[in-house]
């Protein structure tokens, strides 16, 4: 059995880390990164107490010198990075009219230009094996669009545009570029928000229910398995009916 390497970026609560725990229920070596180093490692060993393989590394996805050092160390720990999962996130919102232009500019280098940057530091491995999967975790607002949120679903939408795009370049060496869009998933990110909000979305949802985030996992895990290899440049919906 071929055991491979999963760099997972914002992998120290919500999303990130439920992907990082499907994946390594997997039998897949997960590198945990996020901006804090103890968070990774608290995930990291809770990955090794169940039986795991996992290790931590720092990364602040809006500066291309500490992807570039994450991705280094990453690989020296394991070896070549097989599959990437392109999760960190953060949010800055507020109406376009107002939004201030470091607000925009530090919400597009991290959602989308880390997750290239990060791309583009594991590609030549992948090459070089024959064999990757890149995973970006997009958004539905990122397809429909949202009110209060320019920034946050430009980058969104141009991270599908990149899984198309680097699909198209590296499907001759067999390499995946897929993406996965979750719809209200409960996270720390959306606990923030209130009680008329939440309900106003919830009536938006067919399954009437949010999402968790192993529901994300679960498909970042198939996308970078074997039974997903002859998938490729797709966006897989993942919203309980929000959008289709």
């Amino acid at each position: 059995m071929i055991v491979r390497n999963a760099l997972v970026t914002g992998a120290s609560r919500g999303i990130g880390k439920a992907c990082a725990f499907s994946l390594a229920k997997a039998g897949t070596r997960v590198l945990v990164a996020a901006r804090t180093l103890e968070k990774c490692q608290e995930v990291a060993e809770e990955i090794q107490a169940s039986g795991g393989e996992a290790a931590a590394v720092t990364i602040d996805l809006s500066s291309k010198d500490s992807i570039a050092t994450a991705a280094a160390e990453a690989a020296k720990v394991f070896g070549p990075i097989h599959i990437l999962v392109n999760n960190a996130g953060i949010t800055k919102d507020g109406l376009a009219l107002r939004m201030k232009s470091e607000d925009w500019q530090t919400v597009l280098d991290t959602n989308l230009s880390g997750a290239f940057f990060a791309s583009q530091c594991v590609m030549q491995g992948m090459m070089k094996e024959r064999w990757g999967r890149i995973i970006n975790i997009t958004s539905v607002v990122g397809r429909m669009g949202n009110a209060g949120q320019a920034n946050y679903v430009a980058a969104k939408a141009g991270l599908i545009g990149l899984t198309k795009s680097l699909a198209r370049e590296l499907a001759s060496r067999n390499i995946t570029v897929n993406a996965v869009a979750p719809g209200f998933i409960a996270t720390d990110m959306t606990a923030v928000l209130n009680d008329d909000l939440k309900q106003k979305m919830l009536t938006n949802i067919p399954l009437a229910r949010f999402g968790e985030a192993n529901d994300i996992a679960a498909a970042v895990r198939f996308l970078a398995s074997e039974d997903a290899s002859y998938i490729t440049g797709h966006v897989l919906d993942v919203n309980g009916g929000m959008y289709m």
